[in-house]
Order: C-alpha cells, then structure tokens, then sequence
C-alpha cells in the first residue's frame, strides 16, 4: 500500500468520525426521541433515534436491520470514481450522453454565475434567464437528500419562489442560496406522476447494483417518491415525503409510509389519489432502460438512480447518486441479513 492509500483512508476515517457526531448524535429527531434512547441507538450500532423508532428496535432486532452509519460507510462503495456522482454538474454533463436529463441553463461556483457557453452574469442576468425560461430549479450541486433546492418561476408578470409569490430582491436572494449550484430545466411529468402531487416533480429512485454472484446490473429495490404541500417543490423522504414501495414485476405502487413518522397512508393527504390504484406506465421497458444505463459504467457498483416519467412518456434521470439512505428501504423489512446486507457485506461495509 503506497502513502498516497493510507492518506486517503486516514481522511475517509477522520470524515466518518465526524459524520457520526454531525449526522448520528447530531441527527433531526422527528420522534421526539428521549435522550437516553437516542444515546443508546447512536452507540447501539450507528442508528438514529428516529430509526429507533422507524423500526422498533429493541436490543436484539437491532442485528436484523441496517444502520445510518452502514449507509455512509457504503457511499465509498464506488471509490474512486464516487465523486463523479457527487458532484451533480459532472453526472450530469456524463448522463447526457446515454439518457434525457433536465437542461442546466447556469453554475454558480466561487460567487461567478455563468451560462453554459462561459458567459458570466450578475444576479439581474440570471433573473432574466429565468424569465425567459419561464421556471427553473436551483439546486445545490454539493448537497443531496432534497436540501438547498428552490424552485424559481415567472408567470403573469410576477416572481415565484416555490409556492407563495414574492418579490424581484426575494427572488434575487434566492439566488444567493450557498456559493455552489446550478440553474436547471423543470420537466413537465407524466400524467400518472401528476396525479399523485401536481405540485412537486415525483420521481421514482431505481437502487441498482452489481450482482456479486453474476456480476452485472441488478435492479435490488424502488420507490415512488411524492412531494406534499409541505415539502414542495422537493418530493425527498428525507424532507417529509412520501414513498411507496413498486412491485418490480408489475410497477404498481403500494401503500405510502414516511420517514418523519408511522403513518400509512393509503391515499395522498393533499390529492386525495389512492396510491394502490396506480401504476407505473410502461415499467418493464423504464427498468431495462436504467439496467442497461448501470452497465455503462462497469466501474460503478451501485447507483440509485432518480427518475421521472416524462409527459411524453419518455424517462428522464433527475440525478445519479453513490449511495441510497437505508431508510426507505427498511421501511418494507430489515436488510441486515437481507439482499442489501449481503452487497454491504461483499463489499466490506459490514462484517457482521
């Protein structure tokens, strides 16, 4: 092992321990945890009070299921070529050359908007590019889980921010959001999508990894993710929302669950849709497009893939990520000694 391996495992060492402190001690607590039981989670295994909870573990179904600190040990499954997904400027300028994904219009990055020909603009510039396109995301391009995304628009002569009108200096400050994101296209979804929540994009994550007996794509697991009214414009569970868990075989929906509390709902609380009702249009053709999209890239060895349907009916991938949160799939049942745990346990993640 030469010097340069063991630096950059001390520095992934030192990022773990921290992320434990931050995103483990330091996690939301939506449950309203007791601190004693919080304490015994965090040191129990890496878990979180609200997987404490989420689950209802105790101390010995706390072995059957994956922990948040299983999760961000796996986000170095796809060393080194992780960062290529991290970044969602990069994955997208690679992504567009094998599937749809949404236009970026802009970079903002050291404080510098430019377009996508270089030109740099101030705030007024990125204002009239928004008025040109009508509507537009901004998203931080070193961030996930749905944080730091705004959803601009101009319709009738007045700004929008999300759902509420505001103000041109409103609608500038949004833009001043962090140092690092960009201006993107809004999709317009398709009409199943938009029938579970008009207001938010709804997009289905796709976790495929490579089989470690066969080694080639699988697609393990995926979730229809809605938005509410409360999480708009993002539709992320780790915002509030809601996923339903997708019959691989069918692409029909099942009920929806959270991750913010142990509600179930059989219909959406805003739009009143029933979730088992829907299907996923043309799902067989959708999963043998994104398996075939993973065997592009034989250096990665899991993707959680975001995706949207597209009004004509076309798949577009939002994003590309190294990782996928273990929650929305233990939502369904433990992974410890299940599939997931199995791909952790090849890959060195967990040895138990």
């Amino acid at each position: 092992m030469d010097i340069y391996d063991l630096v950059h495992r001390a520095e992934r060492k030192i990022k773990l321990a921290l992320l434990f402190i931050v995103r483990i001690v330091g996690a939301p607590d939506h449950f309203h945890c007791p601190l004693p039981t919080r304490l015994r989670a965090n040191f129990s295994g890496g878990f979180t009070g609200d997987q404490w909870k989420l689950y209802g573990l105790d101390g010995k179904k706390r072995h059957e299921y994956l922990s948040e600190f299983d999760w961000y040990r796996s986000r170095y499954v796809n060393a080194p070529f992780d960062y290529m997904l991290n970044n969602k400027v990069v994955a997208t300028e690679v992504l567009e050359k094998y599937i749809r994904v949404p236009e970026i219009y802009a970079i903002r990055t050291g404080g510098v908007i430019r377009d996508r020909s270089g030109r740099p603009m101030d705030d007024e510039g990125a204002l009239a590019l928004l008025r040109e396109k009508g509507q537009v995301i901004i998203k931080r391009y070193d961030k996930g889980k749905g944080e730091g995304i705004r959803r601009l628009a101009w319709r009738d002569g007045q700004y929008w921010l999300d759902a509420r009108a505001v103000d041109a200096g409103a609608a500038a400050k949004a833009l001043e959001t962090g140092w690092n994101w960009y201006m993107s296209e809004v999709v317009t979804q398709h009409a199943y999508a938009a029938s579970l929540y008009p207001e938010t994009v709804n997009t289905i994550r796709m976790i495929v990894f490579r089989d470690p007996e066969t080694q080639r794509s699988k697609l393990f697991f995926a979730v229809q993710r809605v938005g509410l009214e409360k999480t708009i414009p993002v539709d992320n569970a780790s915002q509030g929302g809601i996923v339903c868990k997708i019959d691989l075989e069918t692409g029909r929906l099942s009920h929806g669950r959270t991750l913010h509390d142990l509600t179930v709902y059989d219909t959406h609380p805003d739009s009143g849709t029933r979730f088992e009702d829907v299907s996923v249009p043309d799902w067989p053709a959708l999963k043998e497009e994104i398996v075939a999209l993973s065997d592009r890239f034989p250096y990665l060895h899991f993707v959680a893939w975001d995706v949207v349907k597209l009004a004509d009916g076309t798949n577009c991938v939002i994003e590309a990520n190294t990782s996928s949160g273990v929650n929305i799939v233990q939502l369904w049942g433990p992974q410890r000694h299940g599939e997931l745990g199995a791909f952790y346990r090849y890959h060195g993640i967990i040895r138990d």
